[in-house]
């Protein structure tokens, strides 16, 4: 199996913490978003992993010479960004066409069951079910469960599963084919080359799909979602218990080599490594590694270097 994990997009949402940063390696519970999504899929064992990037690249080239564990990877440039279904063209010629392929895209958290696709035969996307279909991508499936169609934004109701961006593919020639066509075509959707309307095409030349339920979805596309997102894992992370209750009040996560004097902190707040923290409170936040604050009151931000 190899994964593509598409991380090119500039986080324009994300302003100004993505000038510094691309979005795939900003913080979150102490670990860059990426981390998060790379280690939940190393029990794959895949033969190697495929990141497209584009947007301050040369950062992801040199993040990764750092993590050796994640065993082979490579980077792919997305030169000039033209759409998901692109950027995934851009990593087939790297994948076999009997070779499974596992996408993934890089700006969400997620708490799902990958092991399954260890002994998948079919074509799979992960779906989470959400009160208003109206606002995502949603899969139609039939009573057996197969995937008959994909609907953008559909204003009658015809699903509630969201598609959450994990696509699972066991017939890789036949998404080479699609997606060669519609570029070639100059097929556009919204102006750019969608990957949902690579796998339409699949799903009418007679590919079989299905969906696999995700248990939770944690959007990092803006400062609020990032910050909840950011809360609901340090949750399930927490390691206040390590430091005096008088200081740190739970759920948190402190980094390595901090320094907390007559402050406090908690509950929700990410501490990066290395910083200094005096006379001040702090709650629902996010500071990034270095940080050095001194007196006043931080809440429901992201403290940047």
């Amino acid at each position: 199996m190899k994964i593509v994990l598409p991380v090119a997009g500039n986080g324009m949402r994300l302003r100004p913490y993505t000038e510094d940063l691309p979005k795939c390696l900003l913080p979150v519970a102490g670990k860059p978003i990426i981390d998060w999504i790379v280690e939940d899929s190393q029990d794959l064992k895949p033969e190697e992993t495929i990141f497209i990037t584009g947007y301050k690249a040369e950062q992801m080239d040199e993040y990764l010479t750092r993590k050796p564990e994640w065993g082979k990877t490579r980077t792919v440039r997305q030169e000039n960004p033209q759409g998901l279904g692109e950027a995934i063209s851009l990593a087939l010629p790297f994948v076999d066409d009997d070779e499974p392929l596992l996408i993934i895209l890089g700006d969400t958290l997620f708490e799902a069951d990958l092991s399954i696709l260890k002994r998948e035969r079919e074509n799979v996307l992960y779906t989470f079910r959400v009160e208003d279909p109206s606002r995502f991508g949603v899969a139609v499936t039939n009573a057996q469960g197969r995937i008959e169609r994909l609907e953008e934004k559909p204003q009658k109701f015809v699903s509630d599963e969201a598609i959450v961006g994990i696509y699972f593919i066991r017939d890789v020639r036949a998404l080479k084919d699609a997606l060669a066509e519609i570029m070639k075509n100059d097929r556009r959707t919204k102006g750019e080359f969608q990957l949902t309307d690579a796998l339409q095409m699949m799903i009418e030349a007679g590919c079989k799909f299905h969906t696999a339920p995700v248990q939770k979805w944690l959007d990092c596309g803006l400062v609020e979602t990032l910050l909840d997102t950011n809360a609901y894992v340090i949750s399930r992370n927490d390691n206040s218990s390590e430091f005096s209750a008088h200081s740190v009040k739970g759920p948190c996560h402190i980094g390595k080599n901090v320094t907390l004097i007559n402050s406090r902190i908690g509950p929700n707040v990410a501490v990066g490594d290395n910083c200094v923290l005096k006379n001040c409170k702090i709650k629902n936040a996010i500071l990034w590694d270095g940080v050095r604050i001194s007196g006043g009151t931080i809440e429901n931000t992201i403290v940047h270097r």
